[in-house]
């Protein structure tokens, strides 16, 4: 039998890939935000509070656009609402080590790589290895938000402007891939596309916050690719 101090390790082992991979995108945030008004430290706390980077960027133009506790509070719920979705089905593998404590504590720290990681291991899922899965991205997630709000505010803005660019093409690395594998993503895609671009330059949306045309562009897609593409079922 595997001890605790094995488990950690190997947690620790299989959350370094990740926690580079945040490292990168979260230095992004932290440029942008200090760009934007916020301080360093307010840029560190947004990361070590949330961990969503979707979520984070979303977020952080509606603080810029001053927008509105509901706007924010909808916004979260319609782009992280997957995590809960993740957890629920993660929960189906985890062991009697994971009691209610410990799941609220460790749900915390469920992303989308974290939640992959997790369900392709053939075993169920132990607290201690999930601890060890979850720290290095953690701190991977808040060391780059130090480093991009440290360097953002020391260099010219023409650089960090320039280095914004690099959240684009995380964003478009995320949904290419299983866009081209299956017509129903890149179908939603598509309608996400064209929504956006038709709220975003029809005159009358300039009365619509950033944080609202989010959650009008994610629901009707949503919507939409549920419709045309339903999930079928086994009949009993």
């Amino acid at each position: 039998m595997i001890n605790n101090k094995d488990l950690f390790k190997t947690g620790l082992k299989d959350g370094i890939a990740i926690a580079l991979g945040y490292l990168s995108v979260s230095f992004t945030f932290g440029l942008m935000s200090v760009n934007n008004g916020l301080s360093i430290w307010q840029s560190l706390l947004i990361s070590m509070c949330c961990l969503t980077s979707a979520g984070q960027f979303a977020g952080l133009d509606i603080i810029i656009n001053s927008g509105g506790y509901i706007e924010m509070l909808l916004t979260q719920i319609i782009i992280n609402i997957r995590y809960s979705l993740m957890s629920v089905s993660l929960s189906q593998k985890a062991d009697e080590s994971m009691t209610t404590p410990v799941r609220l504590a460790e749900g915390f720290g469920i992303t989308d790589e974290i939640f992959a990681v997790s369900m392709s291991k053939q075993k169920e899922i132990n607290k201690i290895y999930m601890a060890g899965l979850i720290i290095l991205p953690y701190f991977g997630w808040a060391t780059g938000t130090l480093l991009g709000a440290i360097i953002g505010s020391i260099v010219p803005e023409i650089i960090t402007t320039s280095l914004g660019i690099a959240i684009y093409g995380m964003f478009l690395a995320i949904i290419i891939p299983p866009a081209r594998e299956d017509k129903g993503v890149l179908t939603v895609v598509i309608i996400a596309v064209i929504l956006s671009s038709i709220i975003y330059f029809t005159p009358v949306s300039r009365y619509i916050s950033s944080g609202f045309r989010v959650i009008i562009v994610g629901i009707a897609a949503a919507c939409a690719g549920a419709f045309i593409f339903p999930v079928k079922t086994n009949s009993e």
